[in-house]
């Protein structure tokens, strides 16, 4: 069960990440860029395999129309910093040897990927075209991760359509505990989280766009992004860099989906639906079966608003889960019900109508079998720009809002007609601005919010002065309280335990990274200053136990 915490808290935390002056020692490697952007890495040689220096190196990505250049130094290394994934080539040319051309350099999140060539003696004026390898080992960081590409997130099968399903793809991921800390699946919305590394379903920082995406009370992921708006996402479990922090366990780096200078769009629908299913083993033959609907629908598209300037990508997403539970309790006899109507007191006479009959029998003894409505209704909507202001400026803003609304029918009950709704509105903004100084000078900005504000309230809203309980837990009591008859199996009513209740969270974010690149050096410096609020509010309808009827 959901629970929203009683705590009223304001956090701040600052992270800085001075990690770069370890790298003043020669040799060692560098560290993965902040966050979702990517680097790329490597060296020029000629036949002899000495270092080509002052060769000028060009990258190109054509799909968002980034080009940068720059020059091997004395050695004949290179290096280009705080990359948007995506799919680049890479052209080198030196007087007096061919020119080289690398295709197809897929750079993923958060990733560090090595491209070396090895130039020949000019013979003739050609290009020598090579086509771009992944390495097998990620040699150039002590992280250990793995990341799961645009091709699995947005391909791959997903019943319910749920990205966190595809972190069981990477080794040493599983499967939460059902009895784990809020780690049930929620109806219609999925898991939202998963244990990796041996580490706890609750150490796990989510961050998209390099900005925080975890919920800061309950330890899991705010909300889950549709998968057509998630380009990769990669899982570090294991030795993070420096300008990681809050968390102990994985690292779950989110990258959001873009336009490009092509336009592209998808129109889908998915139906599930009981016509197919088996019973329930308490839904038996003669009860009407317990009806399963479920549509999870939408459009997504994306291109360029001018060529290799603004690109946006936007998306909605609605799910129409529509769903009934099986209901079974040991209700009263008939001679129970005519002894209450004939001599029991005003609130047992009073109670006594949200008691239905019996219309079956377990274990001998009257019960009720029914179904209760348990229906989800989710719309996400989410929007993604891009603007090139030139080769050495370019801004990215992500927004994502989602309303959904669920109801737990038999959430402390056994009878329909009780249980809660559950209403939420969880948004995200994200604001990203890469600036290159020189190509060896590279800044990147970012901010940023996450928001959550959920309700919980009870479906039963009669007032308990109508039913012959004014006074009996209290003036101020607005709903029936908990009503647990021992001597029924355990039949149990009313409203639920600290219930109504709800939250309201902000987190902030706002950081700075200045990637420097000196010789063999690869040096980073920053800071991020988080803000976190937390409201809450609760009541307590209180509870009544009877032993017997």
């Amino acid at each position: 069960m959901e629970v929203a915490s009683a705590l009223h808290a304001r956090t701040v935390r600052f992270l800085s990440s001075i990690s770069l002056l370890l790298m003043l020692i020669c040799g060692l490697p560098s560290v993965a860029p902040a966050q979702t952007t990517a680097n790329i890495k490597g060296t020029v040689t000629d036949e002899s395999g000495a270092g080509v220096g002052g060769a000028t190196v060009t990258l190109k990505n054509a799909a968002i129309g980034l080009e940068r250049t720059a020059t091997t130094n004395q050695t004949g290394d290179y290096e280009f910093a705080v990359l948007p994934p995506g799919t680049y080539s890479i052209h080198v040319e030196k007087t007096g040897f061919q020119k080289q051309l690398a295709q197809s350099i897929l750079l993923a999140v958060s990733q560090n990927t090595v491209q070396n060539f090895q130039l020949k003696v000019a013979s003739a004026s050609e290009v020598v075209t090579v086509q771009g390898s992944q390495p097998v080992v990620e040699s150039t960081t002590m992280t250990v991760g793995q990341v799961i590409d645009k091709n699995v997130v947005q391909q791959i099968p997903l019943n319910g359509r749920h990205f966190i399903d595809l972190a069981l793809l990477v080794p040493g991921t599983v499967t939460p505990p059902q009895n784990g800390f809020l780690t049930a699946p929620l109806r219609g919305m999925g898991s939202f989280a998963f244990n990796s590394a041996g580490s706890r379903e609750d150490a796990v920082n989510y961050m998209i766009n390099g900005v925080n995406l975890s919920d800061m009370v309950q330890n899991q992921v705010t909300f889950q992004p549709t998968v057509n708006t998630v380009s990769e996402f990669k899982i570090d479990n294991s030795t993070y860099s420096a300008e990681y922090g809050r968390n102990s366990g994985a690292i779950v780096n989110i990258a959001t989906r873009s336009g490009t200078n092509e336009f592209h769009g998808e129109v889908f629908d998915y139906l599930r639906n009981n016509y197919f299913d088996a019973r329930n083993y308490f839904n038996p033959v003669g009860v009407t079966q317990s009806p399963l609907k479920r549509n999870q629908f939408g459009a997504d598209g994306g291109g360029p608003i001018f060529k290799n300037k603004p690109f946006f990508f936007a998306s909605y997403e609605g799910l129409r889960h529509r769903q009934a539970l099986t209901t079974t309790a040991a209700v009263l006899t008939q001679a129970e019900r005519d002894q209450i109507t004939t001599s029991g007191s005003p609130g047992a006479q009073g109670l006594l109508q949200f008691i239905p009959t019996g219309n079956g029998t377990l274990n001998g003894n009257p019960a009720f079998f029914g179904s209760a409505s348990a229906n989800v209704n989710i719309d996400q909507g989410t929007i993604d720009v891009d603007h090139n202001f030139s080769d050495n400026d370019r801004l990215h803003g992500y927004y994502a809002n989602q309303h959904d609304k669920r109801l737990e029918p038999t959430q402390g009950s056994n009878l329909p007609g009780f249980g809660d709704t559950r209403a939420a509105t969880r948004q995200v903004f994200t604001l990203g601005e890469t600036h290159v100084f020189s190509p060896n000078l590279i800044n990147e900005f970012r901010l940023g919010a996450n928001r959550i504000h959920i309700t919980f309230a009870p479906n039963n809203l009669t007032d308990p002065s109508t039913v012959g309980l004014a006074g009996v837990l209290g003036p101020n009591m607005l709903y029936i309280p908990v009503i647990s008859i021992r001597d029924k199996a355990g039949l149990l009513f009313g409203a639920e335990r600290n219930f109504p209740q709800g939250r309201g969270d902000l987190s902030t974010v706002v950081g700075d990274t200045l990637n420097y690149i000196r010789g063999q050096h690869s040096l980073k410096f920053g800071f991020e200053f988080r803000d976190f609020h937390n409201d809450n509010f609760a009541s307590d309808p209180g509870q009544l136990i009877f032993n017997t009827t």
